[in-house]
């Protein structure tokens, strides 16, 4: 066993039991940080792959980025843990099962008579002045360019229907917007007026006036 194969039968079994322990375990802060360290070691067998970008994306983007939302989002909720654990038992079968089948579909697609070395050949090893960013960017914006925008347009479009689907809809009175060019160029005398006026003095409340009311 060569130690590039050790490197990688290394994280390989660190991703594989991160991601155990992220279904397993009862508290979501931890099962938030055991995929994190899913991340960081399959963004290392990544690296080894000499896909330099997507590693170093996936672990500034999901691990840095995502990642601490999530743990944000779980902190702030008030999660019921003895609520989560009702019913583990009654649907442990089924999940077994469902984990069998889609262990066993990836198998049959991915396994080594569709993968194997005699099937795909030795991957090419480039030279240590190859950028996969500059490869990865040719492919993006030459041959792939139409599915990449097309991509592009979907997020889009989910952005503008999440704002929609969240966006309160309120009566135009009851909605008051801060206009700050209007603040920066307001006059002082357009906001105060001076009014005179006599002064005015109360009359004196009498005897009989009293007893009538």
């Amino acid at each position: 066993m060569t130690f590039e194969q050790l490197i990688f039968y290394v994280l390989a079994g660190i991703a594989v039991l991160a991601s155990i322990m992220m279904i397993s375990v009862n508290n979501p802060v931890k099962a938030a940080l055991w995929l994190v360290l899913a991340f960081i070691a399959t963004a290392g067998v990544w690296i080894m792959m000499q896909a330099e970008f997507l590693g170093i994306v996936l672990i500034l983007v999901y691990a840095g980025a995502v990642m601490v939302l999530f743990l944000f989002v779980v902190m702030m909720l008030d999660i019921n843990l003895v609520q989560l654990k009702e019913g583990f038992t009654r649907y442990l079968p089924i999940g077994v099962l469902a984990a069998v089948a889609i262990f066993a579909m990836m198998y049959m697609v991915l396994g080594p008579h569709q993968f194997g070395l005699d099937k795909t050949g030795e991957p090419v090893r480039f030279a240590a002045d190859y950028s996969n960013t500059e490869a990865l960017g040719l492919q993006l914006y030459t041959v792939h360019a139409y599915a990449f925008i097309l991509a592009a347009v979907l997020l889009l479009v989910g952005i503008v229907a999440a704002i929609a689907l969240t966006i309160r809809r309120r009566p135009p009175h009851e909605v008051k917007y801060q206009n700050i060019d209007k603040q920066v160029r307001v006059n002082p005398k357009e906001r105060f007026e001076m009014v005179k006026m006599s002064a005015v003095k109360e009359k004196p409340v009498t005897q009989k006036q009293e007893g009538d009311e």
